[in-house]
């Protein structure tokens, strides 16, 4: 039988774990951390049965996942719920950008700007699941269906800020905005529009979901499939060099590359360190999370329905704080997501107290504290806010890149996706999960098709390591 050990363990190095074990390889997963899970993680981070997601939290890509989906993990307890709304974008008018699964509800809700936003994302919200097959993974290959892809990704290649012309109205503009601001990049920059295309279309497709009980729901389902597989898991267990590496046929990387190049130093073609020591990381994220009574007071009766809440003023104003951010400056009013897990999952909550999780855009390395403005940015939007928190918790971009060390000064993307690095992964090469060792590959999700619990950058690197295998 063949041995694999996976160096890692959050979504993407477990969706490894599982696609090796499933084809017979005995697998050993080695943590670093007390628990596996990575972003996939949830606890009572303020009060007794008030459940918080650690990071990865709202889950449009992972609920549509190929190798989710196949390994079926209802079967070990995950469940999806969804919000009554996806996202909401509220305005200092009161008025507010609404997304929801159905293309023509959200049409039917963006007025003078209803018939270009079916126009736009209509079809390849209908056809997503064949997209899928093609977008979840290394772009530079031969797609399993050419003509869908080239017209989905004709519109990908434009800056977020002149996809935003197709729009005339305030609401649909900063609703687009604040979708393509997930790309944690300057909004005129060439490529990004496609991080927003995508989490659109596939929100289209398959809503915004939430894991009962939290994200680490996700993490559960696949450690109970991989102990019914045979797997096994060690927490506390650091690897620093390539002499901790146990001798196996296979090795995965579920690492970021400057993390993969310290790690097998010397032993990398120069090429392949090269690109990993010079691998760029983003901007970061400052969490805080709180318990509030009664909820938020939101302006907009649509922001009190929706699962994600994005606050950012109006696109120009979303625009202004990410060249901010990139640049290296705190804005004063930075770009906040909120998210309401709770509206679908009510046991999240505690009695009439219920769990706000908030995250802000801050410049790479951060050491400032941004709590402040994100409690001011949600005042602004729902004034009052102030006033129902019970509790909270603080996770800085320092403290981030602790709990994680993938996310290097606080980025949670792991890795900036500027067009090199969202093309091509962390090197220019046409298989972005081998690192240049036989045997060896990074699965991490530097790796295409990049952040979220969907595990496919982990399922795409196993099915190489099978190969090699001869599995």
């Amino acid at each position: 039988m063949s041995n694999a050990v996976v160096v890692g363990g959050g979504p993407n190095g477990l969706a490894a774990a599982v696609a090796l074990a499933w084809a017979g390889v005995q697998v050993t997963v080695l943590e670093a951390a007390d628990e596996v899970g990575g972003g996939a993680r949830s606890s009572e981070a303020i009060l007794p049965g008030l459940l918080h997601d650690h990071c990865s939290a709202i889950h449009p890509m992972a609920v549509g996942s190929a190798f989710l989906n196949e390994i079926a993990l209802d079967r070990y307890g995950l469940q999806w719920l969804w919000p009554e709304i996806d996202c909401a974008h509220p305005l200092d008018s009161g008025d507010a950008g609404v997304l929801r699964r159905s293309v023509d509800d959200t049409a039917d809700g963006l007025g003078a700007d209803g018939r270009q936003w079916k126009r736009v994302f209509g079809a390849p919200s209908a056809r997503f699941d064949l997209l899928a097959e093609d977008i979840m993974g290394p772009l530079l290959r031969k797609p399993n269906h050419p003509l869908v892809m080239a017209r989905f990704g004709a519109p990908t290649v434009l800056p977020a800020a002149t996809f935003a012309h197709a729009f005339r109205t305030p609401e649909a503009r900063a609703l687009w905005g604040g979708v393509a601001a997930h790309a944690f990049r300057p909004l005129h920059y060439p490529m990004t529009s496609a991080i927003g295309i995508g989490i659109i279309t596939a929100g289209h497709r398959h809503g915004w979901p939430v894991a009962v009980g939290g994200s680490q729901s996700i993490t559960n389902a696949l450690v109970s499939l991989l102990g019914d597989l045979g797997g096994k898991i060690e927490t506390g267990a650091r690897i620093d060099s390539a002499s901790q590496l146990p001798r196996t046929d296979v090795t995965m990387f579920d690492l970021a590359p400057s993390a993969v190049a310290k790690i097998l130093s010397d032993r990398l073609p120069w090429r392949v360190a090269r690109a990993y020591r010079r691998y760029r990381y983003g901007p970061g994220a400052f969490k805080v999370d709180f318990a509030v009574e009664g909820g938020v007071p939101w302006r907009s009766p649509d922001a009190h329905r929706a699962g994600t809440v994005h606050l950012g003023g109006d696109f120009a104003e979303i625009a202004a704080t990410e060249r901010d951010v990139h640049a290296g400056r705190m804005p004063e009013r930075p770009f906040v997501l909120v998210g309401q897990q709770y509206l679908a999952d009510p046991g999240r909550s505690v009695g009439n107290i219920h769990p706000l999780w908030t995250y802000a855009h801050v410049p790479h390395g951060y050491t400032g504290d941004a709590t402040e403005a994100i409690i001011a940015q949600i005042e602004r939007f729902a004034p009052g806010f102030r006033d129902r928190i019970v509790g909270r918790t603080v996770r800085s971009t320092t403290e981030m890149s602790a709990y994680n060390a993938n996310y290097v000064g606080g980025d949670i993307l792991t890795g900036a996706k500027d067009i090199r690095q969202l093309t091509f992964g962390p090197r220019a090469t046409l298989n972005p999960y081998r690192i240049g060792i036989p045997g060896m590959y990074i699965c991490s999700a530097a790796t295409p098709p990049g952040p979220g619990a969907h595990g496919m950058c982990g399922a795409n690197a196993a099915k190489y390591a099978l190969k090699y295998l001869g599995a």
